[in-house]
C-alpha cells in the first residue's frame, strides 16, 4: 500500500472521528450552563461603551 493510499483511508475515517469529537467537545464546553456569565459578557463587549459615547455626543452639542 503506498502512503497516499494509506494517508488517504486514515483522514477518511479515523482523523473524521476525531474531528467530529473534538467538535462535539467544543459546543458542549462552550455552552455549558456554568459559562453564561462569561458568555453574555462577550457578547455585550460591542455595546460596553455605548453610554459613554451618548454622554460625550451630548456634551459636544
Amino acid at each position: 500500500m503506498d502512503t497516499y493510499s494509506f494517508l488517504r483511508e486514515l483522514a477518511d475515517s479515523w482523523v473524521l472521528l476525531a474531528m467530529v469529537i473534538f467538535y462535539i467537545a467544543a459546543c458542549l464546553y462552550a455552552f455549558r450552563p456554568s459559562a453564561r456569565a462569561a458568555n453574555e459578557e462577550a457578547a455585550n463587549i460591542p455595546f460596553r461603551n455605548d453610554g459613554e459615547v451618548q454622554s460625550q455626543d451630548m456634551e459636544a452639542k
